[in-house]
């Protein structure tokens, strides 16, 4: 004999006529919603993610490496680095709009520590993946899949302050 054969005939020994009803009840009774007092100050605005970004950063920087040996020199992330001059960010379009660049681009970089430029410079200028250059930095590929993605969304940050990268509306 199944289960649900024996359960039938046990409800319908144990359970009274009462009992059925109040369970009935019990589940007809709806909750009461609690009324919230609408918010009158404003929203804040949405945070925006960087992480969307970080393609757009490693593009800049492989563009950065172009225009430096352009210009005719390594970029100073993997050498040292010359004196700035006063620059702006408009199109790359002629020799000093590339130097222009170049300096803006040197300017943001300097602003980061010494192991996120280390970590830019092997990953996505000399083209290492994550594992090769973990040796290189002497920290764990782990470490490295941690550090990296948060080296990137540090330099969008300065890319986007000095007006670099726009981010779209």
């Amino acid at each position: 004999m199944s289960a649900a054969l024996q359960l039938s005939m046990l409800w319908g020994a144990s359970n009274s006529q009462e009992t059925c009803t109040e369970d009935r009840r019990r589940f007809q009774k709806k909750p009461v919603a609690s009324v919230r007092p609408v918010a009158t100050e404003p929203e804040a605005e949405p945070v925006v993610s960087l992480a969307f970004y970080r393609k757009h950063t490693e593009s800049m920087l492989r563009r950065y490496l172009y225009a430096s040996m352009q210009v005719g020199r390594a970029p100073s992330i993997l050498g040292d680095p010359i004196a700035r001059g006063w620059a702006s960010s408009r199109p790359v379009r002629t020799f000093e709009d590339a130097v222009i660049f170049v300096l803006d681009v040197e300017t943001c970089l300097n602003q980061l520590d010494s192991l996120d430029r280390k970590m830019l410079s092997r990953i996505v200028l000399q083209e290492y993946t994550q594992n090769e250059a973990a040796p290189l930095l002497g920290m764990s590929p782990r470490t490295v899949s941690y550090k990296f993605p948060r080296a990137l969304d540090r330099l969008t940050e300065k890319l986007l302050e000095a007006g670099l990268l726009v981010l779209p509306h």
